[in-house]
């Protein structure tokens, strides 16, 4: 069983700045695919970053080049660092961890982008 827990979400002006993080319990963080997502009321949770286990990244057009997602596995993890927020960015933000074709989420933290 893994646990993620999110923290880092707030409110914060249009083109400000938060970072995400997401610890995960258990001994096995480096064998996993990290990713973050966002859902927005009334939307569906859609994919935001993902990084796999070797480190290789990816993005939705919609923050490409804003948001960058990092690992770091000595402290078992994950960040979404996400900058020139806008207003549509607001969501609740969660931490999702694969391995085995399993997925394991976190509770999710709020971030709220005001114009």
């Amino acid at each position: 069983q893994v646990q993620l827990v999110e923290s880092g979400g707030g409110l914060v002006q249009a083109g400000g700045s938060l970072r995400l993080s997401c610890a995960a319990s258990g001994s096995i963080f480096s064998a996993m695919g990290m990713a973050w997502y966002r859902q927005a009321p009334g939307k569906q949770r859609d994919l935001v970053a993902r990084i796999t286990s070797g480190g290789s990244t990816n993005y939705a057009d919609s923050v490409k080049g804003r948001f960058t997602i990092s690992r770091d596995n000595a402290k078992n993890t994950v960040y979404l660092q996400m900058n020139s927020l806008k207003p549509e960015d607001t969501s609740v933000y969660y931490c999702a961890a694969t391995l085995f074709a399993y997925t394991y989420w976190g509770q999710g933290t709020q971030v709220t982008v005001s114009s």
